[in-house]
């Protein structure tokens, strides 16, 4: 089992979500988030003057995954979130040791979905 965190444009999610679907990958955490990587940020001008942001708005993707399913998974968030741009976003994937189903007791990979 795997645990996968996607950091991602917003404008991308919606792709990102398709290509998922496609791959029969539907359970999915998404959270708001801010944050800056290479690209520091972002100057704006607000009332004539201009101010530097420091922290830009993500889209943070959570997915518990059984192993079969990782490429796939992988493979459509880099599909979708890719525009060959500085700020795409990192994905991260760490061994899911645990996880529970509260309605059924059920643990490991079955509790996944």
């Amino acid at each position: 089992m795997k645990y996968i965190i996607a950091i991602i444009q917003p404008d991308r999610l919606e792709e990102v979500m398709q290509r998922l679907e496609e791959k029969e990958i539907h359970l999915v955490t998404v959270t708001n988030v801010m944050g800056r990587g290479r690209q520091k940020g972002i100057a704006e001008v607000y009332r004539s003057h201009r101010e530097a942001g420091t922290l830009l708005k993500k889209v943070k993707l959570e997915i518990a995954i059984n192993d079969a399913y990782l490429k796939p998974a992988l493979d459509a968030i880099i599909q979708g979130g890719r525009t060959g741009q500085v700020g795409d976003g990192k994905i991260f994937v760490m061994n899911l040791d645990e996880c529970i189903r509260i309605r059924t007791g059920e643990t490991g990979g079955p509790a996944i979905g």
